[in-house]
């Protein structure tokens, strides 16, 4: 995933940017291609790498001392819900 800063000037997506910080948003293109725009408060992104040998993929990023330590925080953090529990807070099919 690529990080594109917006320019100031470009009024259109500022203005969806302003709108995905108070709701997620799906963006359509005249084509029909959808998109999600959303805002990722608190997110954080560790780079693994880009080679083509899966093995080698998970060495780095067990390699990878701050995205462990991160991984070892969260599992320690808050509390755990069942995806069932979650799919029936948004009315989503259980299966």
């Amino acid at each position: 995933m690529r990080t594109i800063t917006v320019p100031t000037r470009a009024r259109t997506l500022n203005t969806l940017l302003r709108q995905a910080q108070e709701t997620s948003l799906i963006l359509q293109a005249a084509d029909g291609r959808r998109f999600v725009l959303a805002a990722l408060g608190g997110w954080q992104g560790f780079e693994v790498g880009n080679d083509e040998d899966f093995g080698k993929e998970v060495e780095r990023t067990i390699e990878n001392r701050e995205l462990m330590q991160f991984l070892a925080q969260r599992r320690r953090g808050g509390k755990n819900i069942p995806l069932a529990e979650v799919k029936a807070r948004h009315g989503l099919e259980s299966t």
